[in-house]
């Protein structure tokens, strides 16, 4: 990792949920469109990680970054993809996060170069993550790292 060569990066285990799950609701502290339900959104995602977390199914993965003293500092959760279009399987970045106490400190791009190099060890040659529109810092980062665009999804409101 080039900000700080002290941070280690490991598979999380089920004593990691605690702090994993305390984590989630900064995926919406961006500000999420108007029809998305702020509370369904984290107990949706507090629900997968837990179950994930517990049965670590094939083809998923949680890594956990920490400093030298065993402070965690954010995580990435992998999944297979599968990509609609040529059916490829592909890896999917389905969550990062980090926390407040590790921003600035290269620990998001650590994460999502471990989850490049699981990606590859699946034998993926892709890997994809999803992003809300107006998460903008979110979205600067991921181009800094070499992701492009691919598909937008647009909704409206029918209601």
């Amino acid at each position: 990792m080039n900000r700080n060569s002290n941070i280690e990066i490991r598979l999380a285990t089920i004593g990691d949920k605690e702090f994993i799950i305390s984590l989630v609701p900064r995926l919406t502290e961006f500000g999420p469109p108007s029809w998305r339900d702020v509370a369904q959104m984290t107990a949706t995602d507090t629900q997968l990680l837990s179950d994930r977390l517990l049965k670590q199914p094939a083809g998923t993965a949680i890594f956990i970054a920490e400093d030298e003293k065993g402070v965690a500092l954010g995580f990435i959760h992998l999944q297979t993809g599968d990509d609609y279009y040529n059916r490829e399987a592909h890896g999917h970045i389905t969550d990062v996060i980090v926390a407040p106490e590790g921003e600035g400190r290269g620990i998001g791009r650590g994460l999502i170069e471990k989850g490049e190099e699981w990606a590859r060890s699946q034998g993926y040659r892709w890997l994809t993550l999803s992003v809300f529109a107006q998460n903008l810092q979110a979205r600067e980062v991921y181009k800094r790292l070499g992701y492009g665009e691919d598909m937008m999804k647009y909704v409206k409101e029918l209601i």
